[in-house]
């Protein structure tokens, strides 16, 4: 029995020997320390290119959005410019169907009154202040001829041209007729619808500095007003329109020229 464990106890320190000398053996793994280092750095290297690659696209794709941002409100821009330009001319016209509206009545009150003169004027019946007819229109036939004939240029045959140089003459000819105010403020008119605003300037003012009691002088304060509103003089305008305002504050004229002083304020 003591042999047979001898023999086992013999047998087991040689495996166990054995067993050191192939772990001994065994060749323990190398690392390339070098080559690791470049891999990491490779590594990091991709990582900011793809970073900075997003940072680009998101860039870019901004820039994008905001010129099409930019493209939008430019066309809001034109449109609103359009619609401001619509507006405008619109006033302007109701501004001129107002004119001649008023112009119509002032010119049929006169006839009128013209066609009546006779049964006025019957003798021992009833006394005619000279004064008052002379306001409402003229005893010369001619003067009413020449009047008559400028003005259906305008009002019924639209021939503006053969108006403007009928309206000089009249002026001209008839400087204190009662219809003075009327010609220089309708030669204002046509030369601002031509564009010539120094000449239209010098006709409105003379409506409003020599004829202040004219029916007209508050048209001419409005058109006084846009003409340096044309020419830039924003200052200017500003004070023609709140003389408007503040002399014919229920005129229709005033009531045009509010918003246009509300616009330069």
């Amino acid at each position: 029995m003591k042999k047979i464990f001898f023999n086992r106890t013999a047998l087991f320190g040689l495996m166990l020997t054995a067993s050191t000398s192939i772990v001994l053996a065994a060749q323990a793994p190398v690392t390339n320390i070098n080559s690791t280092a470049n891999a990491d750095k490779s590594t990091v290297s991709l990582s900011l290119n793809d970073q900075l690659a997003n940072i680009e696209r998101k860039l870019d794709s901004r820039n994008r959005y905001q010129v099409n941002i930019q493209r939008q409100l430019d066309d809001l821009q034109t449109q609103v410019n359009d619609l401001r330009g619509v507006t405008e001319l619109h006033t302007h016209q109701l501004s001129q169907v107002l004119e001649r509206q008023r112009e119509l009545y002032q010119e049929l009150d006169r006839r009128v009154s013209e066609a009546l003169k006779p049964t006025v004027q019957a003798p021992n019946v009833i006394t005619i202040d000279s004064t008052t007819v002379s306001k409402t229109y003229s005893d010369d036939l001619t003067e009413n001829e020449a009047y008559d004939k400028a003005l259906n240029l305008v009002l019924k045959d639209k021939r503006y041209e053969q108006a403007i140089p009928e309206f000089r003459n009249f002026n001209q000819t008839y400087p204190q007729s009662t219809y003075a105010p009327n010609a220089h403020y309708w030669l204002g008119q046509l030369l601002f619808n031509k564009g010539k605003l120094d000449e239209a300037e010098q006709e409105f003012t003379i409506v409003v500095k020599q004829f202040k009691d004219s029916s007209k002088r508050s048209d001419a304060l409005l058109k006084l007003a846009m003409v340096a509103q044309q020419k830039n003089n924003k200052n200017k305008a500003v004070i023609l329109y709140r003389q408007l305002l503040n002399e014919y504050p229920n005129s229709t004229s005033a009531q045009l020229g509010k918003p246009r002083l509300e616009n330069l304020q």
